[in-house]
């Protein structure tokens, strides 16, 4: 079995789908590693060291996409839906795909993939499971991405975050706001306490008040109750207009008080719920922040522009995309961890073990043989459900 790795297409994009690390393992599986030239440049990891791992460094994307069995991709045509068309042309029939490839976000997208013959996994469909926590790029990804956003409101908060006693008197700690408190916020909350701010937090789902405490925040409890909180794989439900007017309402002094504001509440498959209106933004005190990781699905601000950085009554409202990217060596590595662990489930004697028993692979398999297979995104798009899947 011949794994792929391309360098990554998406404008910007600085992270790699495998590192050196992890490549000794996959040897003793059985699996083969070719590497574009420059592929781990950015991230951290040369040529070199793939080479002295026992990669085979290969000198442009089509010549990676030529020799592989199965393509290793940090952003995938979805994903990547700038550039990422362009590798359809290069992929084959029943040649593998594993990245992520936002399986809710364009049914004609999804469907160009599976028109390929691709037999392609989708990272973002992995399991919630104890058994898949190895395998759950979804987190690790978040989790780069709760402390990056961080660092950014500290860089650009004209105050510091802890409290300082100086001999010019003390100065008060920055107060944080964390809304949305999945695996980014829960990262969020640790590193704007570590870096010394008073840090609250906000949910819908009440379970989250212990872990929220647990890390020395204080829970921000609203006087209303939503709605099935969460699914079955433990993320956020949307919930109707009534209950975010309501929310925003009782929101609105929190947001008030607080120095930075960082969101991260999105639902799979749907635009971002706003939580924050252009009044509560106008209510926060000059030269305040809020990080909008939300911002590629709509933002949970009103406000929030997408790659941009808006100012609005001296408040800073930051719609940067694709923050883990910034971090590139660890968030290559964690991401390089998820993939091998999924890769050695996956691969059996040299060959895809598509064994529709095992949940984790039957969740991730998005498409096969020229048909989109997977059910929740079937049912997602409308689309027929499939007579019998190939067993």
């Amino acid at each position: 079995m011949i794994v792929g790795v391309p360098k990554e297409a998406f404008p910007g994009e600085r992270r790699v789908a495998l590192v050196p690390s992890v490549l000794p393992n996959l040897a003793k599986a059985g699996i083969q590693v070719v590497v574009e030239a420059g592929a781990g440049a950015q991230a951290g990891y040369p040529d070199a060291a793939f080479a002295d791992k026992g990669a085979k460094v290969l000198p442009d994307r089509r010549a990676v996409f030529a020799e592989a069995d199965l393509i290793a991709q940090v952003l995938g045509y979805g994903s990547n839906d700038r550039t990422g068309k362009a590798d359809i042309a290069l992929m084959r029939r029943e040649q593998a795909l594993i990245a992520f490839l936002r399986p809710l976000g364009s049914r004609e997208i999804v469907e160009e993939i599976a028109a390929a013959g691709v037999t392609s996994f989708s990272v973002e469909l992995m399991p919630r499971t104890t058994r898949a926590q190895s395998m759950d790029a979804l987190s690790s990804m978040a989790t780069v991405c709760g402390y990056k956003s961080v660092l950014v409101a500290a860089d650009m908060l004209p105050k510091f975050f802890p409290m300082l006693t100086t001999a010019a008197g003390t100065l008060t700690p920055a107060r944080v706001l964390i809304i949305g408190v999945g695996v980014a916020g829960l990262q969020a909350i640790a590193t704007a306490k570590r870096l010394g701010a008073v840090v609250s937090a906000y949910d819908v789902r009440p379970v989250v008040k212990e872990q929220v405490q647990s890390l020395g925040a204080r829970f921000v409890e609203l006087e209303i109750q939503a709605k099935d909180a969460q699914d079955a794989r433990g993320y956020a439900t949307a919930q109707d207009e009534a209950f975010y007017a309501k929310q925003r309402e009782l929101l609105a002094r929190v947001v008030g008080e607080s120095d930075v504001v960082i969101t991260t509440a999105v639902v799979p498959g749907k635009k971002a719920p706003i939580l924050v209106t252009a009044d509560m933004v106008r209510g926060m005190a000059p030269g305040s922040v809020l990080i909008d990781l939300a911002a590629e699905r709509g933002g949970n601000c009103e406000l929030t522009r997408a790659e941009e950085t808006v100012a609005v009554n001296g408040v800073s409202i930051v719609g940067q995309i694709n923050l883990a990217s910034t971090v590139p060596y660890h968030a290559s590595q964690m991401y390089a961890r998820n993939l091998t662990a999924f890769l050695l489930l996956l691969v059996k004697e040299g060959k895809l073990n598509l064994n529709l028993q095992d949940d984790i692979i039957r969740e991730t398999l998005m498409t096969r043989g020229g048909e989109v297979v997977q059910p929740r995104v079937r049912e997602f798009f409308s689309m027929p459900a499939l007579v019998a899947q190939a067993g």
